[in-house]
């Protein structure tokens, strides 16, 4: 089993459906992996194109337990004064990426559109992500030489 870091780019939105009538939205992005969620920033009066320009990154084991590697990224509006409204979602699946991350060390996917979606399954516009998977090196015992009983002096 491998560890390592995987990183979404958080670039951008497009076209995102407004929630909110009576102002602009205020749009931040909740990106769940298996039961870890990282949330963006939200973007004040960021309308329906919103920048992030933000990383997000989990630790992550391949293969680790189950089968559903994906990412959920969940688009919200932030209100101050009511729950926040869901805008919509959208899924990417990473099990690829992590394949080829952990025979390479490293694997990077560019910045691809994915559509984002609502709960009857309308289009509500798009995001822009970018995807990375670095295996790195734990510290423990695999590789490390210690002193044994051919080591050891009479």
């Amino acid at each position: 089993m491998a560890v390592g870091i995987l990183e979404v780019n958080l670039i951008s939105g497009k076209g995102l459906k407004r929630s909110d009538f009576l102002n602009k939205i205020d749009p931040y992005v909740e990106i769940q992996y298996k039961g870890q969620t990282r949330k963006s920033s939200v973007v004040k009066d960021g309308g329906r194109n919103p920048t992030w320009d933000e990383k997000l990154k989990w630790r992550v084991e391949f293969p680790g337990s189950g089968t559903d590697y994906k990412l959920i990224i969940k688009v919200m509006d932030h209100d101050t004064f009511t729950a926040d409204d869901f805008i919509g979602e959208a899924t990417v699946y990473v099990k690829e990426l992590l394949e080829m991350g952990v025979e390479k060390g490293k694997m990077e996917l560019r910045p691809t559109k994915y559509n984002v979606v609502d709960s009857d399954l309308s289009f509500v516009g798009e995001i822009l992500i970018g995807l990375s998977y670095s295996v790195v090196q734990e510290k423990g015992m695999e590789g490390e030489e210690f002193g044994g009983w051919k080591q050891s002096q009479f």
